[in-house]
């Protein structure tokens, strides 16, 4: 490798202001959901810039994007980089497009400076990370993993309702210069560089964050059942109020769970009420409890706590309660091989680094299943994500792709 190797700083920077022009909002953020018009443009703007370089493109049947480069020996697993190019409806700028382009500048850089790796490197953007307009998210990697696509995917509808399978076979319509290939195929490696999506590199000073893994997640669907009735006529010994149960047990959880395991997340994401008169005590309570950890057990365990919590409390106030499960990710722990090589680019770079687990979960969860993944994070300001706020200072995105530069040569090396 020459010793001198070094990213064009200024062209990724150009390239990011340029995909963030692709679905810009009003407030500098980026809406362009999965499988949108704006989607299929960012798809195809890449696909240009990777034909303009004489690499090879392709996409699967679950509409992920590859741009490879040919190593030395054509017959090795390749080396994935990458992450996806879908945003949140008012979501930011760097939330996967910044993975995703760093990786395209590791694959210019390889090719700039003419270095022949021994492993193809591939770019990969995943269909639907995000999971906004489509439920559930990491579509793209979770058929790539399994090698399939879901059955039940086939009836989804989007929350503006188009069709999933209408608007599928339309985006990949939309590229035909990209050649078909299978779902899924061996790989030697993944790494995916990412916003931390969380304060802690930003506040310690620190620019790279060596990713451990993924913590586990768990949603559960809370319903407790009373009796609609009069607000203004019903006394307190009358009453089989859901939404008093909910309101002392979730006092309960909050004031125990988070406080009592610095490791565990606990969040109520929706509520609604039925019938939902401003005048009627309600007859039933819906909410759904995003519940995480990095381990399984303990993820059990709180569940089993949540459950018995609103099946106590509902019956104490003549009220009925049910929990469903609807979704149900393990954690994922990254091989230690690739979290020191990760660790090592960082120190060739002359960049600080800490070892962190992701609270949230990414593309690398899923491939991890098949084959060895690791990520980079960067900072990003006071750890906003998900918000049209969301930033990351230039020089933190040039040195996360520098260092994810460095750990590629060595994996496909």
């Amino acid at each position: 490798m020459p010793s001198q190797v070094s990213i064009n700083g200024s062209r990724l920077l150009g390239r990011l202001d340029a995909f963030a022009a692709i679905g810009a909002t009003e407030k500098g953020g980026v809406n362009r959901q999965a499988l949108t018009l704006l989607d299929r443009q960012a798809r195809q703007t890449l696909t240009q810039l990777a034909m303009q370089r004489g690499f090879k493109v392709f996409q699967d049947p679950a509409a992920n994007l590859f741009i490879r480069r040919e190593g030395r020996k054509a017959d090795l697993p390749p080396v994935l980089v990458g992450s996806h190019l879908d945003s949140q409806p008012s979501g930011g700028r760097f939330d996967g497009a910044l993975g995703t382009l760093c990786a395209f500048e590791v694959l210019e850089t390889l090719e700039d400076h003419a270095i022949k790796t021994e492993r193809a490197v591939e770019v990969v953007a995943f269909m639907n990370e995000e999971g906004c307009r489509f439920a559930p998210g990491c579509m793209g990697s979770m058929a790539f993993a399994a090698g399939e696509i879901p059955a039940d995917w086939a009836s989804l509808t989007a929350t503006d309702g188009a069709a999933f399978q209408e608007e599928l076979h339309a985006t990949l319509a939309s590229l035909p210069e990209a050649e078909m290939r299978s779902l899924g195929f061996p790989m030697h490696a993944y790494l995916e560089l990412h916003i931390e999506q969380g304060p802690s590199l930003e506040k310690e000073n620190i620019p790279i964050g060596v990713v451990t893994g993924i913590q586990g997640t768990r949603w559960l669907d809370v319903s407790v059942k009373g009796q609609t009735a009069h607000a203004g006529t019903t006394a307190l010994e009358y009453r089989r109020d859901p939404m008093r149960v909910v309101a002392q047990i979730l006092a309960e959880l909050y004031g125990t769970v988070m406080p009592s395991d610095p490791s565990v997340r606990f969040t109520v994401g929706r509520m609604s009420l039925v019938p939902g008169a401003i005048n009627a005590i309600p007859e039933t309570v819906h909410l759904t409890i995003d519940l995480r950890h990095p381990a399984r057990d303990a993820i059990d365990r709180y569940d089993a706590t949540i459950r018995d919590a609103f099946s106590q409390g509902a019956a104490r106030y003549g009220c009925i309660s049910e929990i469903k499960q609807i979704f149900d990710m393990p954690a994922a722990n990254f091989r230690s091989d690739i979290v020191k090589t990760v660790e090592a680019a960082a120190i060739k770079a002359g960049l600080a680094s800490k070892r962190m687990l992701s609270g949230a979960f990414h593309d690398a969860l899923f491939v991890n299943r098949i084959a060895p993944a690791g990520m980079i994070f960067v900072p990003c300001r006071d750890g906003l994500s998900h918000n049209e706020a969301e930033h990351v200072e230039p020089k933190d995105s040039v040195q996360g792709c520098y260092a994810l530069l460095l750990a590629t040569i060595e994996l496909a090396s």
